[in-house]
């Protein structure tokens, strides 16, 4: 309603007419695909109702969407993976009623034009072109509009159009966080160090190699034989196929390793920390944890309990062979992507997008990210249409 700006005679007629020009003030609602509960496939639904985003905090800016990225998360969390746990951190003093997190916006994603500041946001303006990648608490960007707050977003490389640079927050934000933040990695220490990621092909992989190559590592990767043009046009020195047999075998006949990058999990923890030199300080980061299902199962005391159990007692029975052994998660971080942003500027990454799909498309794009085998990032084109990121 406009009548209250008319009675605050405090305001000025130019402030006035400014609020009454932003955009969000007459929208209240906005096209989105959402989720009423948590299922396969078919609980995906598209509406032209979903809640336009509000900002509740000073430092929040709302986004209009031009192109969102699936990641394996958004499957999971489809399913109900880390419910109980996100709805905590949503609501953490349980004042809702159990399912008020629907209906639910899925994608971590984001690349777009800033609409609205909060009062505090001092380095983004309206109409900045921004990426982003959006925590899975926070509803997400497979819709016209989205809120965050300013210190996830980050400038979009000027070099990337919209469909690229969504490809790329999520499993930036991943891998800085498990090879940065938890790996003890730098630009400046990696210089001849020895990598190895298991799992090399999907969207952290074909981001991790880059970035590491970029910083001066040497990089082994593990992939299949179809995806190998693909990881060794990103840099990977050395290529091993898990098609053609245990990859274990053909790992231990190579020199030891600094760091090991695990996105396989399962089995691979058995035999991949002998691959890591021992008593300098090697680190094994899996970004395979059970921390969610751990605190989803058991709420999050237990959960935190068993998941600290977990990676204490493993931690402990790897420090007996002298390497180190670390749980890597997804840290949001517009700092971290000022960085990425002007690597990818400077050349050093390039995104991997391997399929788009129309707004209209979504639950398909959700099929082809649940079949697996990714070879880079699947990406949704949200405004404007086509490959161009022109307004509607």
């Amino acid at each position: 309603g406009t009548s209250n700006i008319a009675d605050c005679d405090w305001m000025t007629a130019e402030e006035a007419a400014r609020q009454l020009s932003t955009t969000s003030s007459n929208m209240t609602v906005m096209p989105a695909w959402v989720i009423d509960k948590y299922g396969g496939s078919d609980v995906l639904r598209f509406t032209k109702n979903a809640s336009f985003p509000i900002i509740h905090y000073p430092n929040e800016v709302i986004v209009k969407v031009h192109a969102a990225a699936l990641n394996p998360i958004d499957v999971s969390m489809r399913g109900g993976y880390g419910a109980a746990t996100l709805s905590m951190k949503r609501d953490p003093l349980n004042i809702n009623q159990t399912g008020s997190e629907f209906p639910l916006i899925l994608g971590r994603d984001v690349s777009g034009v800033i609409m609205e500041c909060g009062l505090d946001v001092k380095y983004f303006k309206e109409g900045d072109e921004v990426w982003a990648a959006i925590p899975p608490w926070k509803q997400g960007s497979l819709a016209e509009f989205v809120v965050l707050s300013a210190n996830e977003v980050s400038q979009k490389p000027k070099s990337l159009s919209h469909t690229e640079a969504a490809s790329i927050p999520y499993v930036a934000c991943t891998a800085w966080s498990a090879l940065v933040n938890t790996g003890g990695l730098t630009k400046e220490n990696c210089t001849s160090k020895r990598i190895l990621i298991l799992g090399g092909s999907g969207g952290v992989g074909t981001f991790a190699i880059q970035m590491l190559k970029a910083w001066g590592a040497h990089v082994t990767v593990t992939c299949s034989q179809n995806a190998e043009r693909l990881v060794r046009g990103l840099g990977a020195d050395h290529v091993v196929d898990y098609t053609a047999g245990p990859v274990e075998v053909p790992l231990a006949t190579l020199e030891k390793f600094d760091l090991i990058l695990d996105n396989v999990g399962g089995a691979t923890e058995s035999w991949a920390l002998g691959l890591l030199k021992p008593w300098c300080g090697a680190k094994y980061v899996t970004l395979v944890t059970p921390f969610l299902q751990n605190t989803d199962m058991l709420g999050i005391a237990d959960g935190m309990l068993q998941t600290g159990v977990t990676v204490a007692s493993k931690a402990l029975k790897h420090l007996t062979k002298g390497v180190h052994y670390r749980w890597g998660f997804f840290a949001p971080s517009g700092p971290a992507l000022d960085d990425i942003s002007e690597m990818v500027d400077a050349g050093q990454i390039r995104a991997v997008v391997e399929e788009q799909f129309a707004f209209s498309q979504v639950p398909q794009a959700f099929q082809k990210v649940e079949k697996g085998h990714a070879r880079g990032k699947t990406v949704v084109q949200i405004s404007g249409g086509g490959g161009d990121d022109s307004q509607h």
